[in-house]
């Protein structure tokens, strides 16, 4: 699953169609003040010069992570003169970091990493970084800023936070309201930030208590049976947030079998599926908080800009942020329309 811990400048939850002003050395520091100066225009849809991205990320044993990949490819393809090295992703440390190399090996001129640990994917970063080789560093973050010459992913404690006001305006005039929360998994940092911000929002009413939570494994069957074990010790609540729509699936078949309706839910990442089922609105999920794989087409967007040493439309800085993270966007049957071509299998 998608882990960060990194927060940094707020933008929407479409693709940013991104580039950047890069200066001659891939550090976070120009080599001279000038260099930006002569650094060409805002990256447009127009063929540039040919840039080869090499591409790496997790296995996408995951909705999420699949959506990922499809994201990356689907925008490369949109550039003619952009060239996609993609690797076939694992989640074995050591097989990545020997899929990494193989792409520094083959002299990218930009690196995409969505590493499957950030912390045991440093070093790789920065061994590209030493090579000349700017690399975009996708939302689960190295540990050190000089592996990477851009950050950019999702907010999972804006996910939490966005997740607990929606409930909270749901039940602000309920008296004595219970809330339950169906967590991921919990020795993720991710996990932890996004509770954290839950229990922030709620903290905001007064009136709503949060009574139980049970952390699953971001699977179907560990969301129906973590569900099954919170509908049996809560005879009754008024509110539910899950934090991932993939263990989503089984929450919602474990919830159906109980027969139990007396409450709202609230999914987390943006699922084709939950979407499906606000839109229908036949089921206790009436919304889903947004952890945007749309982040892969922006990574691409910034990749092929740095490659092309141009810059962002729209801002006035002259060189590229060090971190842009996606807004998580609640999604209800009343936006869903703008939000389900977003939705991801």
């Amino acid at each position: 699953m998608p882990e960060t811990s990194r927060r940094g400048l707020l933008f929407g939850t479409a693709a940013v169609s991104a580039g950047a002003f890069l200066t001659a050395c891939t550090s976070n520091e120009p080599k001279e003040k000038a260099t930006a100066q002569n650094n060409q225009p805002a990256a447009d849809d127009k063929p540039g010069t040919p840039v080869t991205i090499g591409f790496a990320g997790p296995q996408a044993d995951h909705g999420w992570l699949n959506a990922i990949n499809v994201q990356a490819k689907s925008r490369a393809e949109k550039y003619s003169e952009v060239t996609l090295e993609i690797t076939e992703g694992s989640n074995d440390t050591a097989a990545q970091i020997g899929q990494v190399k193989t792409l520094i090996n083959k002299k990218v001129d930009v690196l995409v990493v969505l590493p499957a640990d950030g912390k045991a994917l440093t070093q790789v970063g920065l061994e590209a970084m030493k090579a000349g080789i700017p690399v975009v560093n996708l939302d689960r973050i190295f540990a050190s800023p000089q592996a990477y010459r851009c950050w950019v992913g999702g907010d999972n404690y804006g996910m939490g936070l966005n997740a607990g006001h929606y409930i909270g305006e749901q039940l602000k005039d309920k008296a004595g309201a219970k809330v339950v929360e169906l967590a991921g998994i919990d020795n993720l940092e991710l996990t932890k930030q996004r509770s954290q911000g839950f229990a922030d929002a709620l903290k905001n009413y007064s009136n709503i208590e949060l009574v139980a939570r049970q952390a699953a494994d971001f699977t179907v069957e560990s969301g129906q049976a973590k569900m099954a074990q919170l509908l049996q010790a809560q005879k009754q609540f008024d509110a539910l947030w899950n934090h991932d729509d993939d263990q989503g699936v089984g929450a919602l078949r474990a919830i159906q079998q109980a027969g139990r309706d007396e409450f709202i839910m609230v999914g987390g990442a943006g699922a084709k599926s939950a979407m499906d089922a606000i839109k229908a609105d036949n089921s206790v999920l009436k919304a889903t908080v947004l952890y945007p794989p749309t982040m892969a087409a922006s990574a691409i967007d910034l990749a092929r800009a740095l490659g092309q040493s141009k810059g962002i439309s729209g801002l006035s800085e002259m060189e590229i942020p060090t971190s842009l993270t996606l807004y998580s966007a609640v999604v209800t049957k009343e936006n869903i329309d703008q939000y389900l071509p977003t939705g991801f299998s």
